[in-house]
């Protein structure tokens, strides 16, 4: 009998799971870490085909058929395609978010600033396909309803991780003073290190260009911003 290996790469998750193309049922769910499993597969193959062919062209028979499983076994974990969006929304930023909750305990709000700006290259870079699903990929916008991740709260959300940290360092008037809106200042930055992010992931590997190590470029564009908007 002829069997095929479907492994999905990510710097997060490791699934090799073994799925039989010729069987008329797929493998029998088995246990809770079976339904996890699965659950995580469903949420890397759905990232995969978003980020690949778009959100709106994706169906959930198209995804269910990546991982050789029918549309029915995905409508158990998740009630339709806009649950299953959500669910792959809220992990990913729930992952960026831990990923830059160490930075929150720094007690300097512009080395508190820094290292948030770390830890978000670090987590694009480690994990592009995350990374262009969540800001790189033409999508409907989050739910709040449904989504699980609570807004502006600092554990969960990575966005009012930013908010607190640049906001501590206007309220204690590092900035220039005719910098009066500290929202302005804290989506400039995120511009600034999201344009580095990006072009490494869509273009790292374009032969035309000679990159500079991504690391000088991520330091080089934290000083520049910085500079131009500490007060002097």
């Amino acid at each position: 009998m002829v069997k095929k290996l479907f492994v999905f790469k990510d710097n997060s998750v490791n699934l090799t799971p073994l799925i039989n193309r010729y069987d008329p049922m797929p493998p029998r769910i088995k246990s809770q870490q079976d339904r996890e499993q699965l659950r995580l597969m469903i949420l890397d193959a759905a990232r995969s085909l978003f980020v690949e062919r778009s959100i709106e062209a994706v169906s959930m028979r198209e995804i269910a058929k990546q991982i050789g499983y029918s549309a029915t076994t995905l409508y158990n974990y998740f009630a339709d395609k806009e649950a299953l969006l959500q669910a792959l929304c809220d992990a990913d930023y729930l992952a960026l978010a831990a990923g830059m909750r160490e930075s929150m305990q720094i007690q300097d709000p512009i080395q508190r600033i820094r290292a948030l700006f770390r830890g978000y290259s670090q987590f694009a870079l480690q994990h592009p396909s995350h990374y262009r699903f969540m800001f790189m990929t033409p999508g409907p916008p989050c739910n709040l309803e449904i989504t699980r991740i609570e807004q502006g709260n600092t554990e969960q959300d990575a966005y009012a991780q930013l908010q607190m940290v640049v906001q501590a360092a206007f309220d204690a008037g590092l900035f220039r003073a005719d910098l009066q809106d500290s929202e302005l200042i804290a989506q400039t930055l995120w511009a600034g290190v999201h344009g580095v992010c990006s072009l490494e992931i869509a273009l790292g590997n374009e032969v035309w260009m000679q990159w500079a190590d991504i690391e000088a470029r991520t330091g080089l564009m934290q000083d520049v911003l910085l500079r131009g908007l500490l007060r002097i």
